[in-house]
């Protein structure tokens, strides 16, 4: 027995663990891209604790942050998307990925809340704490949400009321509504929260998988993502049903078939990825069109001297490195190189800036988004670096080491490099 937790429109459930007078009320919170890193001024950031996906690295210092004001820019134009919206506001229209502007047209009396990442981190951790007191296996799916597998512990006919009691205990412990779905597997253990919410325990028994799932439109399954909906639908696939009823054209697809015809039977998806390596880490940010190519080098530099600062701290060493480029009109530009070297701040500022010109192909284009991303990590113990240049390179990484030490007491913008400032 699999059992699947997601909190009930987490951002805005965890604001009001702090503000009583959000509860009841149309609410939102909405975020919008940061680049006050690109700026001149000295601000002490901190890292997350928490490993799950959706949750930034780099917690940006939110004092500074206030409501409405927050979300109006220099030109008093509304700007951000809505990240999460309460029931209340669900009710009007609004919706995750809508503009700030759209929603407060649908609903004036919206109450917008700018993010604070740090609360979200540290109630999710806590979180992740509580379950693993009262499950025996916990996966952390997301920021907010977890698996949990009750095989031998909670037999199918106790498994509603340990889930009651568990969603009591989340809430009266750390004042977070949940939803929480029961099935014999993992992936229809999620299937069945999604029929919880909100607030609710919902149980599918072994017995009644076929019927229950047989009209369920194949787009509200995990793991079956837009692309390989559209290639069902050539085979005129739309339920879970229709999926059941085609075993032999699924495992003609390969791994992604078997995997998804399993799953949506209850069938080979019995294990959670407890420890889940991690493949890559980036950092990204989005902005006002930018022309001057002299600026967006500056900022490549300051992304890599903060993605620099997460690799360290991770104790990872990366082989590869990437960039993305996003123009006017969305056209998008990319490049890639690969190391064989320790890695170091210095080098790797040099391979983005060398990365960044070759991949900057549309000259006559303002730039609205840079990612950087590194991936391919070194296993310690497995991989022979550059000989040549080793003893260099262990210079370089004493070094590094140092400035992560103050950084990590100082904040990030502790040391910079000249060419960062403006």
């Amino acid at each position: 027995m699999f059992i699947h937790i997601d909190l009930d429109c987490y951002f805005v459930s965890a604001h009001r663990t702090l503000d009583k007078s959000l509860i009841g009320i149309p609410v939102a919170v909405g975020g919008k891209s940061n680049v006050d890193i690109f700026s001149n001024t000295r601000v002490k950031r901190k890292m997350a604790t928490n490993r799950a996906s959706f949750s930034s690295k780099i917690l940006d210092n939110e004092d500074e942050k206030n409501g409405i004001d927050y979300f109006i820019d220099e030109n008093s134009r509304v700007r951000g998307i809505i990240t999460t919206a309460s029931y209340e506001a669900r009710a009007f229209g609004i919706k995750t990925a809508m503009s700030v502007n759209e929603a407060l047209q649908l609903c004036p009396n919206l109450k917008m809340i700018a993010p604070k990442y740090s609360l979200y981190d540290e109630l999710s951790s806590k979180l992740k704490k509580l379950l693993e007191v009262e499950i025996p296996l916990v996966e952390q799916f997301s920021i907010d949400e977890f698996f949990g597998d009750l095989s031998g512990y909670i037999s199918e006919n106790e498994a509603k009321e340990f889930a009651i009691k568990l969603k009591n205990k989340i809430f009266n412990e750390l004042q977070l509504p949940c939803s929480i779905g029961l099935a014999n597997t993992k992936y229809l253990s999620k299937l069945m929260t999604n029929e919880a919410k909100p607030n609710g325990v919902k149980l599918l028994k072994k017995e009644d998988i076929e019927e229950f799932t047989k009209d369920i439109l194949i787009e509200n399954f995990t793991g079956i993502g837009k692309a390989f909906c559209e290639k069902l639908s050539g085979y005129n696939i739309k339920t879970l049903g229709d999926i059941r009823k085609n075993k032999d054209l699924f495992y003609s697809f390969g791994k992604i078939g078997v995997d998804t015809y399993n799953r949506v039977c209850g069938i080979k998806d019995n294990k959670l990825t407890i420890n889940k390596e991690r493949k890559s880490l980036g950092i990204g940010r989005s902005f006002d069109v930018v022309f001057s190519r002299e600026e967006i080098k500056r900022r490549v530099m300051i992304l890599s001297r903060y993605l620099s600062f997460i690799v360290k701290k991770e104790e990872y060493n990366p082989l590869s490195f990437q960039i993305q480029i996003r123009y006017e009109y969305n056209i998008k530009s990319k490049a890639q190189e690969n190391s064989n070297k320790i890695f170091n701040e210095f080098d790797f500022k040099n391979s983005m800036i060398k990365l960044f010109l070759s991949a900057d192909k549309h000259r006559n284009y303002g730039v609205v988004q840079l990612y950087i991303t590194v991936f391919n990590f070194a296993k310690k113990g497995e991989h022979t670096f550059n000989l040549f240049e080793y003893e260099d390179d262990l210079k370089k990484d004493k070094l590094g080491e140092n400035i992560q030490i103050l950084r990590e007491k100082f904040g990030v913008d502790i040391l910079k490099n000249a060419s960062e400032l403006s």
